[in-house]
């Protein structure tokens, strides 16, 4: 069994929810990414996205986009982040971690060589945003022997044969887009992604977790008692921006439990 399928089944075990941070590695510096991530642990998180820096990143909003083109600046590539996956793993094998990012830097690594280093550094699971189906089984061939899941996003337009489809690939959890629309835009409609997310849960074998636009702890905790995760990025990437960044672990851990205190609650 997976990290990420375990981490599941044991909040399954407890009634709770998974909460699940995003941040860009590298932002505000590449030596703060680790005990970012192990402040993140402690304020409550139960599994971390590490988002891949990249220059035109087509689903991102203003302020993720600002928080990549600040690691770019940092000189943060692909190896950087998986280099980060490797040294959180050497005090924490416990936490999965998920590589969120797009095909162009995979790429230019090659997939075979994507997914070795992947699991030698002890990266869980891959969500790669603008691969289509196709490609994303290409890629997940090269990924399930090394036990890496492969993840993938559905969103409010998804057709039912496109659920169907996904649900098949997906292993580890399936990521549903709360909005139409990039990351941290809009308002969420609880009902409406109650309703979505039982269509979802008709087919998948997987649990679901659900992102895009959750702010406070009151959505979270809504989003919650229908989905399996709730995913947090644009909120701690603001957070990220506005804290000096000697504050930046200890910030996003305290904005982390206000989250997992409202889910718990």
């Amino acid at each position: 069994m997976s990290r990420i399928s375990a981490t599941f089944k044991q909040l399954s075990s407890q009634g709770r929810k998974a909460l699940i941070p995003f941040f860009s590695v590298g932002d505000p510096t590449l030596a703060l990414c680790v005990p970012t991530m192990h402040a993140m642990v402690k304020g409550g998180a139960n599994l971390i996205e590490l988002g891949v820096p990249f220059s035109d990143p087509m689903a991102d909003g203003p302020t993720i986009q600002r928080s990549s083109e600040r690691a770019l600046k940092n000189g943060v590539s692909l190896r950087d982040v998986l280099h980060a996956a490797a040294e959180f793993r050497k005090t924490d094998d416990q936490t999965p971690l998920v590589l969120m990012g797009y095909a162009n830097p995979v790429e230019q690594m090659g997939r075979a060589e994507f997914a070795r280093v992947c699991a030698e550094s002890g990266v869980d699971g891959v969500l790669i945003v603008d691969y289509p189906p196709d490609e994303a089984r290409d890629l997940a061939l090269h990924l399930a022997p090394r036990h890496v899941d492969s993840i993938f996003l559905l969103s409010p337009t998804s057709t039912d044969a496109r659920m169907r489809e996904i649900s098949e690939m997906a292993t580890g959890y399936i990521y549903y887009v709360s909005l139409r629309g990039v990351t941290g835009a809009g308002n969420i409609d609880v009902k409406d992604v109650a309703q979505q997310i039982g269509r979802i849960k008709a087919v998948a074998k997987v649990p679901i977790g659900v992102g895009f636009g959750i702010r406070d702890g009151a959505t979270a905790r809504l989003l919650s008692e229908v989905a399996d995760a709730v995913v947090v990025g644009s909120r701690i990437v603001e957070e990220i921006e506005a804290s000096a960044a000697a504050e930046v672990p200890a910030r996003v851990g305290a904005l982390l439990n206000q989250f997992r205190i409202a889910m718990d609650a």
